[in-house]
């Protein structure tokens, strides 16, 4: 995160998505002998309305107060949605800060209670992707919900996790966009740059996605997996705030063959704890910390 999340954090997200814009998007020709994947700059500055010389001191760190109705002619001519657009006017409304403390992510004891009850898949999960609990159905549906792991290191690294989604290059797309969304300005929080470093050094499909500069929102929606033993499955998905962490759930349409296969999933993960004693790391929370 060494580049943008530094000092031209706005430079850097302006070159990367107008790197994403082609001419024929933009309504220009596509011209030829062109050196750039997306468009050039004068394009862009021509395309806002404002001065090239302008718009390469924006990219280059030399002005970082544009004024909102450029970075709104910007984000038009970039054709970034909504959340892109928020993300862009936030950077330049970025400021040096002092270093915040950091907390500790903690599950409330009311949440451990309320995923032991729960009959569907469940787990938290804090803003890095990691899951901090989860019920026995979640460690059920996928062993990589077990807490202790981390969501998108395994999406990223696992074989068994991308075997397990029917639309990898998809999950992996957005859980990199969200994870750039979750860092926002927090970009010396340790738990955010020990995951960027360590993925950026082990997966070449995070640092291709990382240089896009991608921001999106994960939440609800629908998501269709394949388990080893039940096999597809599709299911809702729900990520609901408790204080400071993330409730997930997954649930399926009402006695549809998904409803049935995840009820025999229980089945089998009942039989298979019937035995198990007391304290496994699925179910029972971590002791509190003074």
């Amino acid at each position: 995160m060494k580049d943008e999340e530094s000092g031209n954090r706005l430079g850097s997200y302006l070159r990367a998505r107008r790197e994403l814009v082609t001419p024929a998007q933009a309504g220009l020709p596509p011209g030829g002998n062109r050196r750039v994947p997306g468009l050039r700059r004068e394009e862009v500055a021509l395309l806002a309305g404002i001065s090239p010389d302008y718009y390469l001191r924006l990219e280059r760190g030399r002005d970082r107060n544009p004024s909102p109705q450029v970075l709104e002619s910007l984000a038009r001519v970039l054709q970034l949605d909504d959340i892109e657009r928020t993300y862009l006017l936030g950077l330049a409304a970025a400021r040096p800060r002092a270093p915040r403390r950091k907390r500790p992510e903690h599950v409330p004891a009311r949440v451990h209670e309320l995923l032991a009850h729960l009959q569907i898949p469940a787990f938290v999960e804090g803003r890095a992707f990691d899951v901090l609990a989860s019920n026995s159905m979640a460690v059920a549906l996928s062993r990589r919900l077990r807490p202790g792991q981390n969501r998108l290191r395994s999406l990223l690294l696992d074989p068994e996790e991308q075997a397990f989604h029917q639309d990898w290059a998809k999950a992996t797309a957005d859980f990199v966009a969200a994870l750039r969304t979750s860092i926002g300005d927090d970009i010396d929080n340790p738990r955010f740059v020990e995951l960027v470093g360590e993925l950026a050094l082990s997966s070449q499909r995070f640092r291709t996605l990382w240089a896009r500069q991608d921001v999106r929102s994960l939440d609800g929606g629908r998501t269709t997996v394949h388990h080893p033993v039940v096999g597809e499955l599709r299911l809702h998905r729900d990520k609901l705030p408790v204080d400071d962490v993330i409730l997930v759930v997954y649930y399926p349409d009402k006695d549809s063959d998904s409803d049935e296969k995840l009820r025999l999933l229980a089945a089998l993960s009942h039989t298979e704890s019937a035995g198990t004693a007391p304290g496994s790391p699925a179910g029972d929370p971590p002791p509190e910390t003074p």
